[in-house]
């Protein structure tokens, strides 16, 4: 599903700064992974690597079959338009745009008729406990009421894999929880991949393997014997 052989990230500027050296992974289809290490060990540079909203310095990376850097801009967008969803700590909701209208965004964007599009955003509402908020403005929201909606956002398209970074970062713990056992529930249910960068042990321990980074290096790569239910 993920295939990363000797990829490496390099920012250039006054001076380099090596955020990540050499590495080889591989995510099988259908794995939940946490991605661990304290800020600036590259946790956040690898996921956008996945992504495809960075390239890397060296190395090659393969997404479900598609090798990234030979891809052209408008393969790339497709990449991440059909296969990927994304998920961010803050949200990324328009304001201006009700619940519905958010998670419709990507859906008009493959060129859904209106209907199709207000079926589908309806049924991912419903689907991650919103069906009751689907006119609801952001503002109108709760912090993770505002989560549910960017989960279902990224989930609009059913693309394989899910990347978070620090999707319970921005919530109390409580509401931390609720959102850490939705997105196991939806692994479970869509046999989506899923990769979360994160701080929180908690979070980390509910997945299936966890991969810890230290300065652009991968420190440790285990696997969780009994993932904590959610």
């Amino acid at each position: 599903m993920i295939d990363l052989t000797q990829v490496s990230r390099v920012f250039a500027g006054k001076r380099e700064v090596t955020a990540l050296y050499p590495l080889d992974l591989t995510i099988p289809k259908g794995e939940m992974v946490a991605i661990i290490g304290a800020s600036g060990s590259g946790k956040s540079t690898l996921l956008n690597l996945i992504g495809g909203l960075d390239h890397p310095t060296t190395g090659t990376i393969s997404v479900d079959g598609a090798t990234l850097g030979t891809l052209s801009d408008d393969e790339l967008t497709r990449v991440r338009r059909d296969k990927i969803g994304f998920v961010f700590q803050f949200f990324n909701l328009l304001p201006s745009l009700s619940c519905t209208e958010n998670v419709s965004l990507p859906l008009h964007l493959r060129g859904w008729s209106k209907q199709k599009t207000q079926d589908r955003a309806a049924e991912l509402l419903h689907l991650v406990g919103l069906g009751k908020r689907v006119d609801h403005l952001p503002d109108e929201l709760s912090g993770g009421e505002r989560q549910r909606v960017a989960i279902a956002r990224a989930l609009s398209v059913y693309p394989p894999i899910l990347l978070a970074d620090e999707p319970t970062g921005n919530l109390d713990s409580t509401t931390g929880e609720e959102i850490l056992g939705l997105i196991k529930d939806l692994h479970r249910r869509l046999g989506t991949t899923v990769l979360i960068v994160t701080h929180d042990m908690t979070v980390a321990h509910a997945c299936e393997r966890i991969l810890q980074l230290k300065d652009g290096v991968i420190l440790a790569d285990r696997r969780v014997e009994s993932p904590a239910a959610q």
